[in-house]
């Protein structure tokens, strides 16, 4: 592997029980990572491109548009297939902000392995800390690259340190980076071989390493060779290097690939991109230590009925199997699906069976769908290059499934499968948008359409209340992405607006009304007159109407019309125009004619009586409350509750969840949390995510309700 004597072992043959030719890694890491760099460095180091960045002022510029198009930087997954020792291997650099973990997510889902980039500057963020977890949670193997190690700010064993602390103990370096005469990152020393590998010259040549270093190489050297024999399979190795025993390099390498695959060690490796130093190590891992595509398990299938499906591999002889992971459309090209191959062969120009489970509260409706699929193609960037299939394991581009939407399945129309979707975050950044112009409008529903298929975070929303178009974001950076995409994508501009919470209206106390719709124009005229008594029930009550009507004074086929009546004019309001709910309206005498009264003349009657008894008693505006779940990390803990306090919110308790953080639970006004996913990201240093729910209507308090009653007015 990595570490094997010698410059042939950078072509070594891949590990035992790997057959595959393909490799598929995800580059996790947060925003300035240097995530894309590495990715142009590696296509340079394998001949994928030609250009590699260069340096100004201490900083990489990428010359490559192709890899990343530089407004798009860090917001979308994009794929980089490079090729070592005969291995392909698909990277895909995933974007490195939490507005966009439906990216992350995916490039999880097309992944085999995950390579965790941490710069040697700036250590472990909230985000990657939280991704580890996910990986861990599903046993996927992983690695970490730390990057930046010539930065003038570089602490490598404090990066180590940092790993260790946020992803535990089975995290240890392979090598250590030393630094020559000039002071700058010259090389890396081997610690299972103890040699050195020098960069100083631009090629990676091989020797015995200066003597200052031994104690520290020594040193680390044990603990990671304690840490491999703890995960080897072989349970007389640890007695035997506790005897002092000298275990040789290829079992612990062997043990150490073994490990890695199976997602129980985890190995740190050092680069400095601009200077190609550590490249050669890390594919050297990527190809000979991840595990190959038919070691990873399958996702949940099923047939279209709900019958799970166990018999499918991952075997290019198999039935097809694939799934869209990334959707993208262009107003000129078209959409493209980015799609790995589970099982069977996916040819162009053959027809397949599109299926997808739907989210029907983000505006995705189930679907299956027969389609041609159109030119397959590996794509770098901006290139597009054509290929003749896509086997298992390996993942391509399809053009024109118009249908295909992220999370499809893709299968045979004589055998439809259906694979079960990974789960996505909550968008919980609600946003309303108008069109500019009628033209907009026009444009604008067909446009946000695309942009929900492409995009499963997204959640769109036609407000039937505040009657307002909604657009539920990851975040800001996330907001104002789609809306730039809407603007130069699809020449749609829109306006935000300000977010209408949807209210209701209630009455304090008892208090009657009279309702009274006497019209005599000459012909026939309208008469109804009805007396009612309301008053306030229980949270949830909806409207009792009691019909206490004795006598006749109003005809029993006209009782309803009132009951509509007042029904009507709950809907509209009585204050502010927002909905009237949880009231006891009791009917109990009025007035009839035997010409003129009416069905519609008893149901005016029964909206001007509720509008009276409603002036009478103090009507109070009710606003929806949520249970928000803060997960956050111990030492923002205070901060949390004393913002949720603030935003009038009662805090129910806390409870402490393992990794040093802690669940706040608390309700909190729906009015006071419109903005919250953006401020808990900045009040936790994007450690914190939360869950909302509804939870009941309360009073608005009394100042706050006049002003919305004014502005109503």
């Amino acid at each position: 592997m990595t570490d094997r004597r010698g410059p042939s072992a950078a072509g070594g043959a891949p590990a035992a029980g790997q057959h595959t030719g393909v490799r598929n890694v995800v580059l996790v890491g947060h925003s300035g990572a240097g995530k894309t760099t590495l990715v142009e460095a590696l296509l340079v180091a394998t001949g994928g491109i030609q250009r590699p960045g260069r340096v100004e002022d201490g900083t990489t510029v990428s010359d490559f548009d192709e890899v990343e198009i530089r407004q798009q930087r860090s917001v979308n997954l994009t794929l980089a297939p490079l090729t070592h020792a005969g291995i392909k291997v698909n990277l895909l650099d995933t974007p490195g902000y939490a507005d966009f973990t439906g990216d992350l997510r995916a490039g999880l889902r097309a992944a085999d392995a995950a390579l965790f980039a941490v710069p040697a500057t700036d250590g472990v963020d909230g985000l990657t800390r939280m991704l580890w977890e996910e990986c861990a949670a599903v046993g996927m193997p992983r690695a970490v690259i730390i990057t930046k190690i010539d930065h003038q700010r570089a602490d490598f064993e404090q990066a180590v340190s940092a790993c260790r602390e946020a992803f535990g103990d089975s995290v240890a370096p392979l090598y250590l980076p030393v630094s020559g005469a000039s002071g700058e990152v010259s090389g890396l020393i081997g610690l299972l071989s103890g040699r050195l590998f020098d960069y100083s010259g631009g090629t990676r040549t091989e020797k015995d390493p200066d003597a200052s270093h031994a104690d520290r190489v020594e040193e680390m050297r044990g603990s990671l060779i304690e840490g491999i024999i703890q995960e080897s399979e072989d349970e007389t190795l640890m007695d035997r290097y506790l005897s002092g025993e000298e275990i040789d390099p290829k079992v612990l390498i062997e043990d150490l690939e073994k490990a890695v695959a199976q997602g129980s060690f985890f190995p740190v490796l050092a680069a400095s991109s601009p200077h190609a130093i550590g490249l050669a190590e890390l594919l050297e891992v990527m190809t000979q230590a991840f595990p190959a595509p038919e070691e990873h398990s399958l996702p949940t299938v099923t047939t279209l009925d709900g019958k799970t499906v166990t018999s499918i591999s991952c075997d290019p002889d198999g039935p097809l199997l694939a799934e869209v992971v990334k959707t993208t459309s262009d107003p000129y090209v078209g959409r493209i699906s980015l799609v790995r191959v589970f099982s069977g062969t996916l040819r162009p120009d053959v027809v397949v069976h599109v299926s997808g489970h739907g989210l029907a509260e983000r505006g995705h409706a189930d679907h299956d769908a027969d389609e041609r699929v159109g030119a397959l193609t590996s794509p770098l960037g901006k290139q597009q290059r054509p290929v003749a299939a896509c086997q298992a394991g390996d993942i391509c581009a399809v053009a024109k499934l118009t249908s295909a939407e992220t999370g499809d399945t893709l299968s045979t129309k004589e055998n439809p499968l259906l694979m079960e979707p990974w789960s996505m975050p909550e968008p919980l950044l609600p946003v309303a948008i108008t069109a500019k112009s009628k033209a907009d409008e026009d444009k604008m529903s067909q446009a946000l359409g695309r942009l929900v298929a492409e995009d499963p975070t997204l959640r769109m929303e036609m407000n039937a209340e505040t009657r307002q178009l909604v657009l539920w974001c990851m975040g800001e950076a996330h907001a104002d992405l789609l809306l730039d995409r809407l603007s130069s994508r699809y020449g749609v501009a829109v306006e935000t607006a300000e977010l209408r919470v949807p209210l209701r209206e209630t009455v304090a106390g008892k208090a009657q009304g009279l309702g009274r719709n006497v019209k005599q124009t000459g012909g026939h005229g309208e008469f109804g007159i009805c007396h009612i008594e309301v008053e306030p029930l229980p949270s949830g009550s909806g409207l009792e109407f009691v019909d206490k009507i004795v006598g006749g004074v109003v005809p029993r086929q006209f009782i309803p019309s009132v009951e509509k009546g007042v029904r009507a004019q709950m809907e509209q309001g009585v204050a502010a125009g927002y909905p009237m709910v949880d009231i006891r309206v009791t009917l109990y005498d009025g007035k009839a004619h035997s010409v003129d009264s009416s069905d519609m003349a008893f149901q005016k009657a029964g909206k001007a009586a509720l509008k009276d008894a409603a002036g009478k008693a103090k009507v109070l505006l009710l606003e929806p409350v949520d249970e928000l779940s803060v997960l956050v990390d111990d030492d923002y803990v205070g901060a949390v509750m004393s913002d949720l306090s603030s935003r009038r919110g009662r805090v129910l308790g806390t409870e402490p969840v393992t990794g040093g953080r802690t669940l706040v639970k608390a309700e909190v006004p729906e009015l006071e949390i419109t903005r919250y996913a953006i401020d808990l990201r900045s009040m936790s240093h994007g450690t914190g995510s939360f869950t909302r729910s509804y939870l009941r209507y309360e009073p608005l308090p009394a100042h706050q309700a006049d002003k919305i009653v004014a502005a109503s007015g």
